[in-house]
């Protein structure tokens, strides 16, 4: 039987987890020079997949954020030269939204930054304990049993 508060107990454990990861990351990419919201690395990482520059309302639904929040971190973005906003052949009306070079290696950055707040976090488990974390975060993440390479 499930004690009343240790469900609490583990969203508090997830909550200072994802505390620690932000904390390393951000250690990292302060050593690199490099310095960005949470929220504007998620748009960066976002944008990377999109062959075309998507609309700001395709990254907005993206993200799960209102219009408006996208066009602040774009703003933030585009300041920082990461992003620029570029015209829609096709409808003028229309602002798409593109990852510069310097967008680029910032996402290289903020990739690195997360490899080492891995490394960090994981190294004190071993190959079969992050097999089984990878295993139970898939499963909460998707709210299904997990089907990892390797796993039954």
């Amino acid at each position: 039987m499930t004690l009343p508060d240790s469900d609490g107990l583990l969203a508090e454990q997830l909550l200072r987890l994802t505390r620690r990861v932000h904390r390393i990351q951000k250690r990292h990419l302060a050593q690199q020079g490099m310095a960005i919201t949470p929220a504007q690395s998620r748009l960066l990482r976002a944008l990377a997949p999109y062959a075309t520059p998507p609309r700001m309302a395709d990254l907005a639904e993206r993200l799960e954020v209102v219009p408006r929040a996208v066009t602040t971190l774009v703003d933030g973005l585009e300041a920082s030269g990461r992003v620029r906003r570029v015209a829609d052949p096709g409808n003028r009306r229309v602002t798409r939204i593109e990852l510069t070079d310097e967008g680029r290696a910032a996402l290289r950055e903020l990739r690195a930054a997360r490899r080492a707040a891995a490394e960090e976090i994981l190294e004190p488990l071993t190959r079969e304990q992050r097999e089984t974390l990878g295993g139970l975060l898939d499963t909460l993440i998707d709210g299904s049993p997990a089907h990892r390479p390797g796993s039954a």
